[in-house]
């Protein structure tokens, strides 16, 4: 019995030791190829990160202008997209609230950023709504219709609404950057707290045997 214990004790520390090899192999290879530190990244221009914890999925942006409107993105990778063959292979999707000075309402857009080219990104609007406050979130509220049953020239002007409030190519870009750049770190923190767990079980067992 003794025997068969050494035998399962020295397989496992031999698996071990290879997930640690390929561990820290995968960490190289993210630090060594850092796929997004040669891209451009416009600067989000008046809109300053008002939230990015390492503990949540999205961030969130904000400005404020000299009135007193308020404009705030939250913004989320989505699943990736390998049907065009792009630096960044998921869309971002994001919401933008407009709410002026003074007033409870707020209209919401939810959004879809994608990569359009090498050095040029857009979006599309999903859906528009007006909301009374932004606790007025029940889903028996009448938010509008569909989006896409919009007239074509609607559609068009919302979307040049959110472009006068700074939703333009410089700001799209910047989500694309800013959150894949974000995912990879901490993608590579991942890596790390798991190489550091396998170590120390590595080690306990070396001192143990």
């Amino acid at each position: 019995m003794a025997r068969v214990r050494a035998l399962r004790k020295g397989f496992k520390a031999v698996q071990d030791l290879e997930l640690l090899k390929l561990l820290k192999s995968e960490i190289n290879f993210e630090l060594s190829s850092n796929h997004f530190q040669n891209v451009p990244s416009d600067c989000p221009g008046e809109f300053l990160v008002d939230s990015d914890s390492p503990r949540t999925k999205d961030v969130v942006l904000r400005k404020i202008s000299d009135s007193g409107e308020e404009v705030a993105v939250s913004a989320i990778l989505g699943p990736p997209n390998y049907e065009k063959d792009l630096l960044f292979a998921r869309d971002v999707f994001m919401k933008v609230c407009v709410r002026k000075p003074a007033v409870s309402s707020i209209l919401q857009f939810d959004c879809k950023v994608y990569q359009e080219t090498e050095e040029a990104s857009e979006f599309d609007i999903n859906n528009a709504y007006y909301l009374r406050s932004p606790t007025c979130l029940s889903s028996s509220i009448y938010r509008g219709p569909l989006f896409s049953e919009l007239d074509s020239k609607l559609q068009d002007a919302l979307k040049e609404y959110l472009i006068a409030k700074g939703i333009g190519v410089g700001l799209t870009n910047f989500l694309l950057h800013y959150l894949h750049t974000r995912e990879q770190k901490q993608y590579v923190n991942w890596l790390k707290k798991g190489e550091a767990f396998v170590a120390k079980d590595q080690l306990s067992e070396t001192h143990s045997s």
